[in-house]
């Protein structure tokens, strides 16, 4: 059917013409095509002269003039197109007609669409061209199928070949060996755009040494991927614990290995803890904690009456020195009255006794130190001041009859003090000790004595070591301590400013017969409102200020009776404390 176009030999999309010949060859066999079912079929009718007209179906150019060399082995026969698609010959060509020249240099390979000249027809996508035998072909791809999806290919169905056209003696080659791979069913040429296809796998090396590096490679990435995992798991948990690969310094000063000055409060403590005891005391029925401090290399240790009580006659005492070691102890000597004990250890060296300052030195708001064991916390430093000198004050009470009434004219001091202090040494800034702490101030009940739970609120009391010094000594000495006395009884319940003696009752007098004040002329209803010129306003205060002297010293008393003052001396007389 003519429609208007050329209708001379047309090469085909897989043909490869020879560039620069003028003439056509004649070839030695005509090329065949076979179509998938899909696809229309076009094929050369055998026995056909080779420069015939190559057959059209559907009106596309289905044959070209073929190569002259190299000259290619027959193709198998096809079988014979179906009856409604028979190709109907062209006329014959003017054999003087140069043959027509391909628009694109010839690709070796044959790849469509650049194999021939156009116009080229677009291949269905399930096409399965078939090319001549002789011509190089790649070993299917299980890559990707035409859209880009991995696929594993199918083992290809074999067709059987189609007989070969019957062709002169002389040009017949001689038929192929062997039909063509199976592979070749399932090459795609438009499902492995990313295989070059002139690669080919080489043969299988003998013995399998191909499977054996295979597995010597698995094995070898299996191995370096664990080492690469150890080393980032390392670095990992490294970078985690430390907060990243560089560390963080922060700027501080050096460290200072010096000393520290004598008389800072670092300095007080390091000369005087060594001194400091820690004791715990049990009794039948009740115990307690204290402090106390060695007085010489003998063992004795001085410390407040009410820290031993609970011992009673049979308990025990366990001290604990500043370095951890422990030893027990054994009562020596205490009194009541004064508030004062002496303990000692035995088969214990290297003893540092605590020196002893001079109370009476003192002046209000000297800086001094209280080292103690607060709630059994031992050696625990706390620094204050002075605040206040000749504090009359009363501790104890707790029988209910007196007997441990403690009569103390004390040093005040707002270095904390708590419930284990008690028995402590307060220190100056030489370490020398000023004071034995023995009470607070408790804010709860207003009490002065120690033991309140209620913690130190800056009101704390020590004994002057004055004091404390002349009753150790009696106590280590003879185990028990004396009073000084002026032979009077006092009406507590008076409200008046000053000391009143008691009234007469029948067959008994206040003032003791032949005493130090009956012999200065003291008579019973007499208020005593001065000793050695400082005021006197209670009677706890005539106590304190007679207990802070020593049996035989004189004092001058100035009292009241009948609304005048009277100037009395009298010397202090003694009697045994308990």
């Amino acid at each position: 059917m003519d429609d208007g176009k050329p209708t001379g030999p047309k090469a085909k999309w897989w043909s490869r013409p020879t560039p620069g010949r003028g003439t056509r060859t004649e070839p030695s066999v005509e090329d065949a095509v076979e179509p998938s079912p899909a696809s229309d079929e076009v094929a050369d009718a055998p026995g056909e002269v080779p420069d015939a007209p190559a057959p059209v179906t559907d009106g596309m150019p289905a044959a070209t003039e073929s190569p002259a060399e190299p000259t290619l082995p027959a193709a198998p026969e096809h079988p014979a197109a179906p009856e409604h698609l028979a190709p109907e010959p062209l006329a014959a060509p003017d054999d003087a007609a140069p043959a027509p020249q391909p628009l694109h240099e010839p690709d070796p390979y044959g790849t469509p669409p650049y194999g021939g000249p156009g116009p080229w027809a677009p291949a269905p996508p399930v096409q399965r061209p078939t090319p001549a035998h002789g011509t190089p072909v790649p070993p299917a791809y299980a890559g990707t199928n035409g859209a880009g999806l991995s696929v594993v290919p199918e083992p290809a169905q074999a067709f059987p070949p189609p007989p070969a056209p019957q062709q002169p003696q002389e040009s017949a080659p001689a038929p192929a060996a062997h039909p063509p791979a199976p592979q070749w069913q399932s090459y795609d040429p438009w499902g492995a755009p990313r295989q070059p296809l002139v690669t080919q796998p080489g043969p299988p090396l003998p013995d399998g040494r191909r499977g054996k590096r295979r597995g010597t490679a698995l094995v070898g990435a299996l191995l370096l991927a664990l080492v690469a995992g150890g080393i980032g798991g390392g670095i990992g948990a490294y970078i985690e614990r430390n907060g990243g690969l560089t560390s963080v310094e922060l700027p501080q000063d050096e460290r200072d290995g010096g000393g520290r000055a004598p008389d800072s409060v670092a300095g007080i403590a390091a000369s005087a803890l060594p001194s400091v005891v820690t004791l715990h005391v049990s009794g039948s029925t009740e115990s307690g904690t204290g402090t106390g401090f060695v007085l010489d290399d003998r063992g004795h240790i001085l410390t407040n009456n009410h820290v031993v009580a609970p011992a009673g006659s049979s308990g025990e005492i366990t001290v604990t020195f500043s370095g951890g070691e422990t030893a027990t102890a054994e009562v020596v000597g205490k009194d009541s009255g004064y508030d004062l004990a002496v303990v000692k250890v035995s088969g214990v060296s290297g003893l540092k006794p605590l020196p002893l300052g001079n109370s009476d030195n003192v002046r209000v708001g000297d800086p001094v130190v209280a080292i103690g064991a607060p709630f059994d916390l031992s050696n625990t430093v706390t620094s204050g001041i002075i605040s206040a000198k000749d504090r009359p004050i009363t501790a104890g009470g707790e029988k209910g009859d007196g007997s441990d009434v403690s009569y103390v004219n004390a040093l005040q001091t707002d270095a904390p003090i708590n419930p284990g202090n008690s028995g402590g040494p307060l220190v100056d800034t030489d370490a020398h000790v000023i004071g034995i702490n023995s009470a607070i101030r408790a804010a709860d009940s207003g009490s002065a004595a120690e033991g309140g739970q209620s913690g130190s609120i800056g009101l704390g009391f020590a004994i002057p070591i004055n004091q404390g010094k002349l009753v150790a000594e009696e106590l280590i000495n003879t185990g028990k301590a004396t009073h000084p006395v002026i032979g009077v009884t006092l009406d507590m319940k008076y409200t008046g400013d000053g000391a009143k003696v008691g009234s007469s009752a029948q067959g008994t007098s206040p003032v003791t017969a032949d005493g130090p004040a009956d012999k200065a002329g003291v008579e019973p209803e007499d208020i005593i409102t001065e000793v050695d010129g400082e005021r006197v306003h209670s009677g706890e205060e005539l106590i304190v200020k007679i207990r802070s002297h020593r049996p035989g010293d004189r004092l001058e008393l100035t009292v009241t009776r009948g609304g005048k003052d009277l100037s009395i001396t009298l010397t202090l007389g003694s009697a045994t404390g308990m």
